[in-house]
């Protein structure tokens, strides 16, 4: 399975302390027509840790029945207790989704052996397909570029989000890619960048707005015409921030709000509403 294009970790809507269902319903029935290419629910923009186990299964069950065999989805599904994760693996596998986005293991910070042979015990435990979360400034720890050439190797781990901070690695890991392995970036702002130095695509939060938008990019630098999708990429450049100037998915869950597409922005602690002087700064820029 090829991993391209533009993927969006959803939001989970919240309302009085609930998962709003209705409000999730009306976002994926909103985001499917957009011409996204799938769609990820219970990552951190899911806010994944403050959903329960009790709530798991039952979103999980709701994101099929939403979604409707329209896109293909792929669950967050990762923590730093390899044995945990692969006992909830057996939970997934009843279900008819495309494979998990499992981040690399936090806070006990293992080596890059452990890592790999955390992603290897996950691969030999499922069937699903396996894009690999490499964020090390909230695990505390790098995927390093050898080690993920190791894990392209094994066949259910087809592609990585990159949010390693260090464009460097970054532009190492695009300009020699493994085959067959997407790589697409989780660091919004180098959306751009990322597709021009050959890029699968991207998991972006900030994608659920001017998704059209972010759709364009991608589809003019797959046409060869990098003016179209620079002019594109220098509007967007200047919201993306304003996105994230306070804990995601806080803003995004306000700007959503605001559009009618969800009840309400809440978010569970310890997240908290943005400020004032933020909800200011995104009702001048985008609402």
């Amino acid at each position: 399975m090829k991993i391209e294009g533009v993927w969006l970790p959803i939001v989970t809507p919240f309302l009085h302390d609930a998962i709003d269902f209705r409000s999730y319903k009306n976002i994926i029935d909103h985001y499917v027509k957009t011409g996204i290419s799938g769609i990820i629910p219970l990552g951190t923009t899911g806010e994944s840790p403050a959903v329960s186990d009790y709530e798991f299964e039952g979103f999980i069950d709701k994101t099929i029945e939403y979604v409707d065999d329209r896109l293909p989805i792929f669950v967050g599904l990762g923590g730093n207790c390899t044995a945990h994760v692969v006992k909830s693996l057996a939970t997934l596998e009843k279900y008819d989704i495309a494979g998990i986005l499992s981040v690399s293991p936090y806070y006990n910070r293992p080596d890059q052996r452990g890592i790999y042979e955390h992603f290897l015990k996950i691969a030999e435990a499922t069937r699903l397909n396996i894009i690999v979360y490499n964020i090390p400034y909230r695990t505390g720890r790098n995927i390093e570029n050898d080690t993920i050439y190791k894990l392209a190797d094994l066949d259910t781990i087809i592609g990585i989000k990159d949010s390693c901070g260090d464009i460097k690695q970054s532009m190492e890991l695009l300009l020699n890619p493994p085959p067959k392995f997407s790589i697409l970036t989780g660091e919004d702002l180098l959306y751009y960048s990322t597709l021009c130095l050959g890029g699968s695509g991207g998991i972006l939060a900030s994608a659920h707005l001017y998704t059209d938008n972010f759709i364009d990019i991608f589809k003019s630098i797959r046409q060869n015409d990098h003016g179209k999708a620079l002019g594109i990429w220098k509007k967007l450049s200047k919201i993306i921030p304003l996105l994230f100037a306070e804990p995601n998915p806080a803003p995004i869950k306000y700007c959503l709000k605001k559009l009618g597409l969800i009840q309400s922005a809440e978010t569970r602690l310890p997240l908290m509403d943005i400020t004032q002087e933020l909800e200011n700064k995104l009702d001048a820029a985008i609402i």
